[in-house]
């Protein structure tokens, strides 16, 4: 029982997804997210929010609130990336795990609801993962053409590497690395919306 999650907070779900022919495609036992971050898919992330701690739900999502109309080729593979790499070398033979605009059934059990941390206050290491998950999940939405969701991704990745706990030598190299991939995706991603002059001053928010 409890109530439904709040804007903003953090949500762990045990979730199976399954295609029409009963196809498992989805399966994680805990995967936590905070809804409205664009870091699932559209079935859960207007999903979740309606339900209470230990309940179990079923969606039947329609394929814009799945893996849309291209469909889940696999992680950083057949797709494009920012920057243009990767988009011509599909292979014609390999088929997508999800099929182009295929419907979903998602089973969901909502496990816990908690506020969400503050990127500020993580530990270095902490901040490169959470940075390297939110940069992540912009390539998807930006090899899907869903280029408003990856600035927005790119932007919470790089408000996650910026904190104040202090950081070494090797593990600040590595935020500032990371800062840097961040802002030549929001440039990407913002010209690609036609932003032009905007895009790098479209990630300094």
């Amino acid at each position: 029982g409890g109530p439904p999650p709040r804007p903003g907070q953090e949500v762990s779900v045990k979730v199976l997804g399954a295609l029409e022919d009963g196809g498992l495609v989805e399966r994680d036992p805990r995967l936590s997210f905070v809804p409205g971050q664009g870091d699932v898919v559209q079935a859960l992330e207007l999903g979740v929010p309606t339900m209470q701690p230990g309940e179990v739900s079923f969606f039947l999502a329609a394929f814009p609130y799945g893996y849309g109309r291209a469909g889940r080729w696999g992680r950083g593979r057949g797709a494009a990336r920012p920057g243009g790499a990767g988009g011509s070398r599909r292979s014609a033979r390999r088929e997508p795990d999800v099929p182009p605009e295929a419907p979903l059934l998602f089973e969901v059990t909502l496990l816990e609801v908690r506020d969400s941390p503050d990127p500020g206050r993580l530990p270095p290491a902490a901040r490169l993962r959470l940075g390297a998950q939110k940069r992540e999940r912009g390539n998807v939405h930006f090899a899907r053409g869903d280029f408003a969701a990856a600035l927005r991704s790119y932007r919470l990745a790089l408000r996650a590497l910026d904190g104040a706990a202090p950081a070494g030598p090797q593990e600040e190299e590595e935020l500032r690395e990371q800062r840097v991939k961040c802002l030549n995706n929001c440039a990407a991603a913002a010209r690609r919306l036609q932003r032009g002059g905007e895009a790098l001053a479209a990630c300094e928010a």
